[in-house]
């Protein structure tokens, strides 16, 4: 049976991967408690002790602002955890799959951004994150010249949500949502919301083909996974706003302003344009990502359920 190690099973993608990944083997999930990523030894002694065919990364520093003041901390985990990650796969064949984030490019560009583009981070967090991709991308190709081949995927998405962790953007919309007559949400900033239901069972079907294919693996590589369709932080809060009355949450919220980055300043820049492209995600999946407007309906759906 094939062994599935994941990290950062208890955050919000990492639950959603608990369930889709089932099908492909045995599923030991672990959180922070059980598996410190700034502990490269600890990240070793696990990968050695349980040998997984397939290793899926779903930990992240994710505190954007945070790590500005902390960059030591996010490079650990973001960037020098996953390169032991690859490091160790390499060493019995196993595959890799690590999730990034659109935040490696900085927001200049004015069309999707393709997996060929040249990354550029603005943020601290970002340039951890990019980081980690080009551990993984070192460690490979370290191999290719000793004609060998590490089997790893960095999965790039964006403005990810979900029914479960402590809190996300449609949280935070619902919660202010109900105490608040106003609120005001950033509108020049442009990406994809993105359900993280979606991203696990993407993941779930990338792992599944890698697995099966051997090695080498043709899927190999940088892929782009978003929700499809583009919109601001303020079109995102209207449209929670609208599904969620349409379910029955209760709202106090009558007025949501658009405002711009610049009345809404943070410890860290974020990318004004983050739209990824999905060409090849849709190529190598064999289907087209639904609307990040379907996603948002089924999450909020599932959320009302666990509330009533």
């Amino acid at each position: 049976m094939t062994r599935i190690l994941l990290t950062g099973a208890d955050g919000q993608l990492g639950q959603e991967l608990q369930r889709t990944l089932v099908p492909l083997g045995e599923i030991i999930g672990v959180g922070h408690q059980a598996l410190d990523l700034t502990q490269p030894d600890r990240i070793r002694q696990i990968i050695s002790e349980i040998k997984p065919d397939l290793i899926v990364n779903a930990a992240a520093y994710t505190a954007v602002d945070k790590a500005q003041t902390e960059p030591e901390l996010a490079k650990s985990i973001n960037a020098v955890a996953p390169t032991i990650m690859a490091e160790e796969q390499a060493r019995h064949g196993g595959i890799l799959i690590h999730v990034s984030t659109d935040y490696v490019f900085d927001g200049r560009k004015n069309s999707p951004y393709t997996e060929e583009d040249a990354p550029n981070p603005l943020s601290v967090y970002g340039q951890s994150k990019l980081a980690g991709e080009e551990g993984i991308q070192k460690t490979s190709q370290s191999l290719q010249s000793a004609h060998q081949e590490l089997r790893y995927i960095i999965l790039r998405t964006a403005w990810v949500y979900g029914t479960y962790g402590k809190s996300n953007f449609v949280k935070t919309m619902l919660r202010l949502g109900a105490e608040r007559d106003e609120i005001r949400v950033v509108a020049d900033q442009v990406g994809t919301p993105t359900w993280a239901c979606d991203i696990a069972s993407s993941i779930a079907i990338l792992g599944q083909k890698v697995h099966e294919q051997g090695a080498p693996s043709p899927l190999t590589g940088i892929y782009n996974f978003t929700s499809s369709g583009v919109a601001s932080w303020y079109d995102f809060a209207i449209a929670i706003f609208e599904e969620a009355k349409q379910l029955g949450f209760e709202l106090k919220v009558q007025r949501v302003v658009p405002i711009t980055t610049s009345e809404y300043p943070t410890p860290a820049t974020r990318p004004a344009y983050s739209v990824l492209a999905g060409q090849k995600i849709t190529a190598a999946l064999g289907s087209h990502p639904p609307h990040w407007r379907q996603g948002l309906r089924q999450m909020l759906a599932e959320l009302y359920s666990r509330q009533t």
